[in-house]
């Protein structure tokens, strides 16, 4: 994608993180903040996104989870739905070639059968037409919640005891994890929440048990390479212990 950048230059010698995820916050208070409709703080959103993929593919990132769509957004006004709807299904078709050309694989995390039929069959063609690719993930999580992932995982485990395929005294961490929507996937090491809501929002409940969070009051569509290199920096001086004890530090998480 883009060449070496002096954002690229700051950061010599920090661990990357090899799985981001990203609460993409603020884009009905950025177009608020401007007198324009909500819709067009979704569109400059999508810019940011853009952005953030291909800084993330840049340096090396391994998974990139974006948070595109709750299943609690729905309670949101018809026309804003409406919109983001079609707003992702454009943005997917647009992006496959691009996502293709750079070797970035497209997944789709959530209740996707609950989506609409023609976005449905963008993520289905988007996932098919990188599925070779052996470089960054993309995992978009639409129509998606934690609470939701975690039951349809307990549905899929209680079908599976029920046709005498698992056995419940076997079901162990491991086992939950690999019904869960995306197992491939390693946990984020890193949480990124623009915006500067200090909440998780139902987002990949299990999955962050030991993600270093940092929040950012930068609303998304703002968000820049230089905003991805401070987290950056900020991660790498975390000290991540896993519930276990360091050399400086001791005692409980």
């Amino acid at each position: 994608m883009s060449s070496s950048t002096d954002w690229q230059a700051r950061l010599e010698g920090l661990k990357i993180p090899e799985h981001i995820a990203v609460i993409m916050d603020g884009n009905g208070r950025w177009a608020r903040q401007r007198g324009l409709p909500r819709i067009q703080g979704h569109l400059m959103g999508r810019q940011a996104t853009a952005r953030c993929v291909e800084a993330c593919n840049d340096i090396g990132v391994k998974a990139l989870s974006v948070y595109a769509f709750s299943v609690e957004n729905w309670r949101r006004p018809f026309e804003e739905v409406e919109g983001l709807m079609a707003l992702i299904e454009t943005a997917t078709r647009d992006e496959i070639r691009r996502l293709h050309e750079n070797n970035i694989r497209l997944m789709a995390s959530g209740r996707l059968s609950e989506l609409p039929a023609t976005l449905q069959r963008a993520l289905a063609e988007g996932r098919e037409g990188t599925s070779r690719n052996t470089g960054m993930v993309l995992n978009i999580l639409i129509n998606y919640g934690g609470r939701a992932e975690l039951v349809d995982a307990a549905r899929r485990m209680a079908r599976r005891a029920g046709q005498g395929e698992l056995d419940p005294d076997t079901i162990d961490e491991e086992v939950f994890r690999e019904h869960l929507y995306a197992p491939e996937l390693p946990d984020p090491d890193l949480l990124l929440r623009p915006g500067g809501e200090l909440r998780i929002s139902n987002f990949l409940l299990w999955e962050i048990a030991y993600s270093e969070i940092i929040v950012m009051p930068v609303l998304w569509p703002d968000f820049t390479e230089d905003h991805l290199v401070e987290a950056i920096a900020e991660f790498n001086h975390r000290n991540r212990r896993f519930g276990g004890l360091s050399d400086t530090l001791d005692g409980p998480e």
